[in-house]
């Protein structure tokens, strides 16, 4: 149940708009994190782009589908969860800290004010989420194994 609400947290989190940003009273920003990166890429900021694509949608999806396939695999060898999927969770909070330090800048330079939105809340929840899962799926294998 935790990997099935970790995932839609994720799909939630991708779309959803992550912060609102308001300047001088009438303009207002509401991105997602998938519009952030298209955004960026229209932009021609490719190396951006890429990077926070690859470490908030591509790498959150493959940790999960090796969760999912680990989760239901039939013997105890197959599991194991692999040690790559260790490595990245320690990058699993960086869109996360990121948007809050958006917020933050916003909020003190004084020239726009920014709230979370819901996509933000989604997309933490996913990365704590996943992180129980690992752990839930990581201590039922050492107790099989």
């Amino acid at each position: 149940m935790t990997l099935f609400a970790s995932t839609l947290a994720l799909g939630l989190g991708l779309v959803l708009p992550l912060v609102r940003v308001e300047r001088l009273y009438f303009l207002t920003d509401n991105p997602s994190l998938v519009a952030i990166i298209a955004g960026l890429w229209a932009e021609d900021e490719l190396l951006l782009a890429t990077i926070i694509a690859l470490f908030s949608v591509v790498f959150p999806c493959i940790k999960l589908a090796a969760l999912h396939i680990a989760a239901h695999a039939g013997d105890d060898a197959s599991r194991r969860v692999p040690a790559w999927m260790r490595a990245l969770s320690g990058w699993s909070m960086l869109d996360v800290m990121l948007v809050a330090l958006v917020v933050f800048a916003a909020k003190t330079s004084g020239l726009a004010t920014a709230y979370t939105q819901p996509g933000l809340w989604f997309f933490a929840a996913s990365v704590v989420l996943t992180a129980i899962a690992s752990a839930m799926l990581k201590r039922s294998g050492a107790e099989t194994g």
